[in-house]
């Protein structure tokens, strides 16, 4: 069973970048359907992006309109991991950020994690 845990969080200025990793134990991630939420205080948790692959469509990514442009996601499969990389952060992404198996639907399966949180702040 495959276990993901989330690090990278921290407090950064507006327009910072910071790079969120989802470790992955127990499988291998380089085919796993990955995405990413972020949960801010009093909100409900929402969807962020996510990475696929299939053998005739390769890898692709999706994201949400509001961090389309600015955030990327994609995988180390040398370390087993997959990667969020933010860039001109703005402090509405402030946010408890999570990995997680996703189904074709990009709908999250199987348990959460701690998270790691993000604040963006000056």
């Amino acid at each position: 069973q495959v276990q993901l845990v989330e690090s990278g969080g921290a407090l950064v200025q507006p327009g910072g970048s910071l790079r969120l990793t989802c470790a992955a134990s127990g499988r291998t991630i380089s085919t796993m359907f990955i995405g990413w939420f972020r949960q801010a205080p009093g909100k409900e948790r929402q969807f962020v992006g996510a990475i696929t692959w299939s053998p005739l469509s390769g890898t692709r990514t999706s994201y949400t309109d509001s961090v389309k442009g600015r955030f990327t996601i994609s995988r180390d499969n040398a370390k087993n991991t997959v990667l969020l990389q933010m860039n001109s952060l703005q402090p509405e992404d402030t946010a408890n950020y999570y990995c997680s198996a996703v189904d074709r639907s990009l709908q999250h399966i199987g348990a959460w994690g701690q998270g790691t949180q993000v604040t963006v702040s000056s």
